[in-house]
């Protein structure tokens, strides 16, 4: 029983590690890598907070050393979804009475355990199975995880705190609750903090929930699950599953206590699961919740009056960390006519000194794409450009698939600002520029807001504030996070909230009371402590 209001002050954002030559996390990481690389996972479902393994399995293996196997995880069917709804719907009553501080107490307790014990176990089961170097698994399966644990934790004992005024003679009284149901996660591979995120915070607002992970992304969910369970998540809250989407999204979608969807992935899948649950729409408990993050072609507009190296560096990081498998990542370019040239120049040879490579390397800045069918795709976009009169490759174009799926970085430069490579999302190491006339900057300003569906991510490089200011307001739907002399990657949970409109999603941005808010459905109470006895009012009286 509570016996008193408990208090959550917003958190510090988890520190980042160097990884620097020497440094004792340097060692202890090189340490995991190893130690998972000696071994072989045998990596089972969670139900109901039973181990579940089928014997039907599917190898893992590092996309940049395909020949390596990590180990398996054993695949589900339709039986087994239908019962981690079940495990779930058990556990709903009892998990959504819990106190809420014994509800934080659990993911706070993850976070750090996170933060200390199993930090390198995260970090190299995200470099092993996703192909990230030490950097950007800090980034994202550390800090970015932790963050989101703690962060969620504080905005959601703030929306908790939030309460309507009381009139004399009456008490009014706002309760947050759960969704009548269970919630599926649908979670990408392409970061593990997203994989963590979507089914847990569901879960922290007494949510019961059914966790499909991408298969490319189960190696370190299955691991974050486990640290989950040492922090005391009770049986059945949240259920983790490998099954195929369209079987997932068919049982899900037709069971009437089906209450809600986090997803992040692709456009077309999302738009098929709304349209699914529309269909559906009759057979459900409630109105389900549809909260969805899927593309982008994410853009970085250039000014006149913008730092040459500025630019550059802002192309080269947002492009191509992580392979470009960002949903925020650079992807196509206006430079102006001005200083085009040094741009290029300055990014061409940044591109020559990138190291590619495995990442147990640390030297590495490039690792390899998820796997052969994105491979595959990216290598057709490469080629189609190289036949293209509207189209040149002025850095990278190769590529190699024998030992990894590895892609050189790659800059195409189109005459044509609606070339394809500038409208479609390529999610791999291309980044496609376009030179306008430097004078014409509200005019290519007209071009790009009306070059892609998406709407998730874009940058502005300017010196002159009356440009920035010009971008922003008349970017302002373009772009759901908006970055003035940045790249248009790395939000911060509690700094920059993420999330886009259009075609790339519902913009309900992770990392914020807003995302929160999707989760929780308010009851809103009224006590009157003398009630009338009589239904006549005052204005009936003749005199």
């Amino acid at each position: 029983m509570n016996t008193g209001y408990f208090d959550y002050a917003a958190p510090a954002n988890e520190p980042v590690l160097s990884y620097a030559p020497g440094s004792p996390e340097r060692a202890a990481l090189k340490k995991q890598l190893a130690a998972f690389k000696a071994e072989s996972a045998d990596i089972p479902m969670y139900i109901g907070g039973k181990e579940v393994r089928t014997g039907k399995t599917v190898d893992l293996r590092p996309p940049h050393e395909h020949k390596h196997k990590l180990g398996h995880f054993h695949q589900g069917d339709a039986s087994h979804i239908n019962d981690a709804i079940a495990a779930a719907l058990a556990a709903r009553e009892k998990w959504a009475n819990m106190d809420w501080e014994a509800r934080a107490g659990i993911f706070l307790r993850a976070a750090d355990l996170i933060a200390t014990k199993y930090r390198y176990h995260m970090n190299a089961t995200t470099m092993l199975g996703q192909s990230k170097n030490a950097f950007q698994a800090e980034i994202d399966s550390a800090c970015e995880l932790i963050d989101f644990l703690r962060w969620n934790v504080h905005y959601l004992s703030e929306i908790y705190r939030q309460q309507p005024v009381s009139a004399p003679g009456i008490h009014n009284r706002m309760e947050y609750r759960p969704l009548e149901g269970f919630v599926l996660a649908v979670t990408p591979f392409n970061f593990t903090a997203i994989g963590g995120n979507l089914p847990t915070s569901a879960a922290m607002c007494g949510n019961v929930v059914v966790w499909k992970p991408a298969n490319t992304q189960v190696f370190a969910a299955e691991m974050f699950m486990k640290i989950l369970i040492e922090a005391g998540l009770p049986d059945g809250v949240i259920n983790l599953v490998y099954a195929s989407g369209p079987l997932i999204g068919d049982i899900c979608f037709a069971n009437p206590h089906f209450a809600g969807i986090h997803f992040t992935g692709s456009t077309g899948v999302f738009q098929t699961m709304w349209k699914t649950i529309g269909e559906n729409i009759h057979k459900y408990k409630t109105y389900p919740r549809i909260v969805g993050e899927t593309g982008g072609k994410d853009f970085v507009l250039i000014h006149k009056s913008a730092n040459v190296e500025i630019a550059a560096t802002a192309l080269a990081r947002g492009a191509f960390e992580y392979q470009g498998q960002k949903c925020s990542a650079a992807s196509r370019a206006y430079l102006p006519s001005n200083i085009a040239e040094a741009i290029k120049t300055k990014l061409v040879a940044d591109l020559k000194t990138m190291k590619m490579g495995t990442t147990e390397d640390f030297s590495n800045f490039i690792n390899a794409v998820i796997d052969e069918r994105s491979f595959d795709k990216i290598a057709q976009y490469i080629d189609n450009a190289k036949k293209d009169p509207a189209a040149k490759i002025i850095a990278g174009g190769n590529y190699n698939k024998s030992e990894g799926y590895f892609i050189e970085p790659t800059v195409i430069e189109t005459t044509d600002p609606k070339y394809v490579t500038m409208c479609e999302e390529i999610f791999g190491p291309v980044l496609t520029i376009h030179v306008y006339d430097a004078e014409k900057f509200e005019e290519i300003m007209e071009v790009l807001d009306h070059t892609s569906e998406y709407a998730l991510t874009g940058a502005i490089i300017a010196q002159d504030r009356y440009a920035v200011e010009l971008a922003t307001r008349k970017l302002v739907n373009a772009a759901g996070n908006f970055y003035i002399n940045d790249k248009p990657t790395g939000a911060v949970v509690g700094q920059q909230p993420f999330g886009g409109a259009r075609a790339s999603g519902t913009n309900d941005k992770a990392g914020s009371m807003l995302n929160l808010y999707r989760w929780l459905s308010a009851r809103a109470i009224k006590e009157t402590f003398v009630p009338p006895v009589d239904y006549r009012y005052p204005f009936l009286n003749e005199a």
